[in-house]
């Protein structure tokens, strides 16, 4: 009787003790989990976070931009239309920061290339430049030409170069480009009107390397 009476007894415990761990089971399913998470950044969040820009800087119109041109310009080898390649000579600066770096790549167009003739008539060779590559941009200017003219026959001629605040670097082309040609630039920057003498050469050119300034006729506002 006893012994029946243990076996009972142990299995009601039994009962009740698998009984309390399904409910415990229970409720820790039933239990919400619980994550301690940041909540994200909205975009308008992370738009606030961005720096901003730096603002437009604008090159005043009647800045001056020199230039080294990369082929022989001519009034006899150069056409109306024709494109010419040069780089920026010294950097542009705007309240003493640099805007456009010494280097630059700049395009020009040949507006007037008129060569002389043998007996009358006048050389002349008209340039302009186009676009100005500022870190990578292509920005389109406008500036004042150089317009250079070539009068008179025999074995001296005279040159007379200017036209609109233009740089004539002709001495300085004429003694064959690079240092010589800065010399000449430099020399003409003043008076926007040089002049010169060729023997036995009736024609305008410029060889390469030939520095020339322009004068911006509107300002350039570089983003």
């Amino acid at each position: 009787m006893k012994r029946y009476l243990f076996i009972l007894i142990a299995g009601l415990l039994l009962t009740a003790g698998c009984s309390k761990k399904t409910d415990d089971t229970s409720a820790q399913q039933a239990a919400p989990a619980t994550t301690s998470t940041t909540p994200a950044a909205t975009p308008r969040e992370h738009e606030a976070r961005k720096p901003e820009p730096p603002p437009p800087v604008v090159i005043p119109a009647g800045t001056e931009i020199t230039v080294r041109t990369q082929s022989t310009l001519g009034s006899k080898i150069s056409h109306a239309g024709d494109a010419f390649d040069a780089t920026l000579a010294q950097q542009v600066s705007v309240d003493g920061k640099e805007v456009i770096p010494s280097g630059a790549a700049a395009r020009g167009t040949v507006v007037e290339a008129q060569a002389q003739g043998r007996i009358k008539g006048q050389g002349s060779l008209e340039l302009t430049l186009n676009s100005i590559t500022i870190k990578g941009v292509p920005y389109t200017i406008q500036t004042s030409s150089y317009d250079g003219t070539v009068k008179g026959k025999g074995k001296r001629t005279a040159i007379t170069t200017g036209g609109g605040g233009a740089l004539g670097a002709l001495i300085g082309g004429l003694a064959g480009g690079g240092k010589g040609a800065a010399i000449g630039a430099a020399a003409g920057a003043g008076a926007g009107l040089a002049g010169g003498a060729l023997t036995g050469n009736k024609q305008i050119e410029l060889p390469a390397e030939t520095a020339l300034s322009f004068t911006l006729s509107a300002p350039i506002t570089v983003k």
